[in-house]
């Protein structure tokens, strides 16, 4: 029988702290075989990404993603993702694309978090108010119960209406001086032109970078790179294909072993002292989705 998980009944049984265990369990397994097919016109994407996971399964996510459709009140992201037995190939579940997003975006940077940064950080910056940004306030409030909240976005309407959300996050106008004074920043923003620059970043920081998704996409310098430490999720589906990292590789300005590791050598993802500045590379990928899948499906049935 194929379960059909819809967002609130299924977001009601997860906790993100459970969520990061999954994902680092979900690495003990072989290596995900991993497939992503892009498609552009101007602005718009047509990404479909597919993962298998020995001893895991197959999941299959098809994700249209429209910018401009924020300006019509209509959202940016739609979707479906579908998860397959690993035994037989049967169709186990459907579950409802942004319910999966959520949880796979934000649970994907937690875990880099709850490892990377200091765990007496206590002011913590949010870039971008939109919907990723809540699930950001939500996931690390879990994970830091005694931080403060700030949070930036280039539009101070949807800044307002972020606070509306979450009264007790504070709006920021100053994105350097909030940079500068923050101990985690985790950045989730649609942009192009680098706005996290390298000169604000403080001894201590920890720097999760989520919105970069593409070739031309970036939201963080050359100088934020070559001053952290810098690990991803993923080598094979971030290194050759987000700006982020993509760009200052082709450039020279780094090099491959710049980037200390990715979730396949997790006992790597340590802080070496409390004054270096560790970064994240949020790229996602399929196999990621695969898992948190896998770690919601149980959930819904109560195991």
């Amino acid at each position: 029988m194929t379960e059909m998980i819809p967002f609130a009944e299924g977001e009601k049984r997860l906790d993100w702290l459970a969520l990061t265990r999954a994902i680092a369990a979900g690495h003990d397994l072989p290596a995900a075989k991993v497939e992503d097919v892009f498609l552009y016109r101007d602005d718009d994407t047509l990404l479909n990404r597919s993962a298998w996971i020995d001893g895991m399964g197959i999941a299959v996510k098809c994700a249209t993603i429209f910018p401009a459709n924020r300006n019509v009140g209509k959202p940016a992201i739609g979707g479906a993702v579908s998860l397959f037995s690993d035994s037989d190939g049967s169709l186990e579940a459907i579950l409802d694309f942004h319910l999966v997003t959520k949880w796979k975006t934000v649970g994907d940077s937690l875990l880099a978090a709850t490892r990377l940064a200091r765990p007496d950080s206590r002011n913590i910056l949010i870039v971008g108010a939109g919907t990723v940004g809540r699930g950001l306030y939500q996931a690390y409030s879990t994970a830091f119960p005694d931080a403060h909240f700030s949070v930036w976005n280039r539009s101070p309407a949807g800044a307002q209406a972020f606070q509306l959300e979450c009264p007790d996050v504070a709006i920021v106008d100053d994105l350097e001086t909030a940079v500068r004074a923050a101990d985690i920043v985790t950045s989730a923003t649609m942009t192009t032109d680098p706005i996290i620059k390298g000169e604000w970043l403080q001894a201590g920081q920890h720097i999760d970078l989520i919105g970069a998704y593409r070739p031309d996409m970036r939201e963080a310098d050359d100088k934020a790179i070559t001053r952290a430490r810098v690990f991803v999720d993923n080598r094979h589906t971030t290194m050759d294909h987000i700006g982020e990292l993509k760009t200052p590789l082709v450039e020279g300005v780094i090099t491959r072993d710049h980037v200390i590791a990715d979730y396949y050598d997790l006992q790597a993802f340590q802080r070496h002292t409390d004054a270096e500045i560790t970064l994240f590379k949020n790229g996602g990928g399929a196999h990621l989705d695969l898992m948190v899948c896998r770690y919601i499906l149980e959930a819904w049935k109560g195991q």
